[in-house]
């Protein structure tokens, strides 16, 4: 019995001596420091610093000097441009530590504004997200200002609009419209109507939107999707002419009959023979979209 424990005690020994030895804390921040240092040195081949920004978050605030010379990395247009791009991304998995970060967001959000008109496509873009999901004030001025006058603009204009929405102001709204009524691009007309589609005075543009056959389905279906969450009254009354009209595209007929069901007054609907006869016809359609709609309709309202 007696060799019975001394043998497990030998294994357990064995175990704990064949066991990796856990780091301490004080291990683990020498890491990160070293790791920062490879990081930060221009001698240091471009994979090599790229692998170390990975580990080195930790390191970004223990102290303002290292701070500095990951921002420095990160503002220097003379550094391979993935090299500054993994620094911002170092940089953001730092920030998401929010009060060991507190100390030293007031200079990171300083650098991202320089960064705004960086003249890399890619390093301007993100930055311009991460402080657009700031709310920025800065830079939701310059995209508004890009938007107004284009020659000054730091993004293409449906992405502008898509970095508005994160926080939207009354001032956006009128230039959203202004888009609408002359889009640039197929693209930006979409990202202003959703922009809109929290603005009650954009109503009427979207009920033009929604009747008009020539618009895009897809532009439609936003349209739609934003009477119902601003007025949904409006969007039962449209529906049931949409329905109605045997010339009236596959997707929209489908849409229109999904708001009926979902939004119809039970008492108006089933005493609306003429709507009632024309989804009776749609069940049989060729669409497998509007039939659904039209199964779920009668299933509601009765046949």
């Amino acid at each position: 019995m007696a060799e019975k424990k001394k043998a497990g005690k030998s294994s357990k020994s064995a175990r704990k001596a064949q066991s990796p030895a856990k780091k301490s804390p004080a291990t683990k921040k020498r890491s990160a420091r070293s790791a920062l240092a490879t990081a930060t040195s221009a001698s240091k081949p471009v994979d090599e610093r790229i692998q170390a920004m990975t580990e080195a978050p930790l390191a970004v605030c223990a102290e303002d000097e290292s701070l500095q010379k990951m921002l420095n990395v990160l503002r220097n247009r003379e550094e391979p441009i993935e090299v500054r791009l993994a620094a911002l991304q170092s940089l953001q998995a730092a920030s998401f530590a929010v009060l060991a970060f507190e100390s030293c967001r007031a200079d990171y959000i300083a650098t991202l504004r320089e960064l705004v008109e960086d003249p890399d496509p890619e390093l301007r873009q993100r930055v311009l997200g991460i402080l657009a999901r700031e709310n920025d004030g800065f830079v939701q001025k310059k995209l508004l200002e890009g938007l107004k006058k284009p020659g000054k603009a730091l993004v293409p204009p449906e992405k502008a609009l898509q970095l508005l929405s994160y926080d939207v102001h009354s001032e956006a709204y009128p230039i959203a419209r202004e888009i609408v009524k002359n889009p640039p691009s197929s693209e930006a007309k979409r990202e202003a109507l959703r922009l809109l589609s929290a603005d009650p005075a954009a109503v009427p543009v979207f009920e033009k939107i929604l009747r008009d056959k020539d618009e895009l389905a897809e532009l439609r279906q936003l349209s739609a999707s934003a009477l119902n969450s601003l007025r949904p009254e409006k969007l039962q009354e449209h529906a049931r002419e949409i329905v109605l009209d045997k010339n009236e595209y596959d997707d929209i007929q489908a849409v229109s009959l999904t708001a009926l069901t979902t939004l119809g007054d039970e008492a108006e609907v089933t005493g609306d023979a003429e709507l009632l006869k024309r989804v009776d016809a749609l069940k049989g359609e060729k669409s497998t979209k509007v039939k659904k709609s039209a199964r779920r309709f009668l299933e509601k309202y009765g046949e």
